[in-house]
Formats: structure tokens, C-alpha cells, sequence
């Protein structure tokens, strides 16, 4: 799959971000190389792995799941939120 300007402009859209011009090839250029690594992991032969195959001894570590009451952090995200209500992003629908 290569990245076009066309499907830089839906990701904007979507994304509801605005990609300055001047560094729309700079990420085009990015976005296609994201995908050419992607597809190299494509070509690695994973049927002997089992499909909880760790590199970890023992899987993976947990740790506990705790409320954090720092409503500083989440305000400082949505600040930068093109549009947000009661802590939350408002997205557009992708679904119809």
C-alpha cells in the first residue's frame, strides 16, 4: 500500500488533524516506510510459535490496577482536543 495525498487528507479528517503543507511529503514519505517495515513482518514464519510466545521469562509482568484521580493529566490532553466534553474526545462518526 503506498500513501497518497488523497488518503493524507482523509487521515486529517479523521484524525481532525492539519498536516501544514510544507511537510506533507516528509510525512507521506514516513507513513510508507511505517507500512514497507510492517509488511517485512509479514514475511517472518510465526506457524512453529505458539501463540502466547513470549521473550519474557514467566509472560508478562502485571501490575496493579489502580485509579489515578490526577485530573491535571487528562485536562492537559484534552486541552489540546479539537473538541471535548465532560473528559471526554469528541470524535465525528465513522459508522453510519
Amino acid at each position: 500500500m503506498n500513501f497518497d495525498n488523497t488518503v493524507l487528507e482523509k487521515l486529517e479528517k479523521l484524525s481532525h488533524l492539519k498536516v501544514d503543507d510544507s511537510r506533507k511529503e516528509e510525512i507521506l514519505g514516513q507513513l510508507n516506510e511505517i507500512v514497507k517495515y510492517v509488511e517485512n513482518l509479514g514475511e517472518l514464519d510465526t506457524s512453529n510459535l505458539d501463540a502466547s510466545f513470549s521473550t519474557l521469562d514467566g509472560g508478562t509482568p502485571m501490575r496493579e490496577d489502580t485509579i489515578q484521580k490526577d485530573q491535571k493529566s487528562s485536562q492537559d490532553i484534552l486541552k489540546h482536543a479539537p473538541q471535548s466534553e465532560d473528559n471526554f474526545f469528541i470524535v465525528p462518526a465513522i459508522i453510519e
